[in-house]
């Protein structure tokens, strides 16, 4: 039993880990949020870490789905999956830390591509992995309108 949970412990330790020792990095320039000029539908602060604890399981989980899967694109499909975990990592200490803006923009298209790459490829191994993606995704898009109108609105 427990040699059947441990990828599934492991990948959400991971992904958790990731988004936890990012936040833990920020958590001293997080207030940049509530002093810039935001846009219509930006969510308030507290719901940041509820959602991206939720996102970061489901990720977790879909890779577990993906590791316990066989087949050759596995390799390829994990290594996407890894470069858009560092990805993510990276960039709220650029929006955050650095408060520069426009660069967190194209930082943040280039993880909507290596998501949207991850997505399919885990589709294409676990139908399931590939959905449980799907949120992330859309979190993502909604993070790009934030992230630009941001930008836009502290120039």
């Amino acid at each position: 039993m427990f040699k059947k949970l441990l990828p599934f412990i492991v990948s959400v330790g991971i992904a958790l880990g990731t988004g936890g020792f990012s936040a833990f990095l920020t958590k001293e320039s997080i207030s940049v949020y509530s002093d810039i000029n935001r846009p219509p539908f930006a969510p308030p602060e507290w719901i940041f870490p509820v959602v991206w604890s939720i996102l970061f399981v489901l990720m977790g989980i879909s890779a577990a789905l993906v590791w316990c899967s066989n087949g050759k694109a596995l390799d390829s499909a994990l290594i996407f999956y890894g470069f858009q975990l560092v990805f993510n990592f990276i960039w709220p200490l650029i929006f955050f830390n650095f408060r520069a803006f426009g660069f967190a923009f194209f930082w943040l298209l280039a993880l909507l591509v290596l998501i949207a790459v991850t997505t399919i490829k885990f589709y294409k191994i676990n139908k399931t992995a590939g959905w449980l993606m799907f949120p992330y995704f859309v979190w993502v898009c909604f993070a790009g309108y934030l992230n630009y109108s941001v930008w836009q609105l502290n120039l």
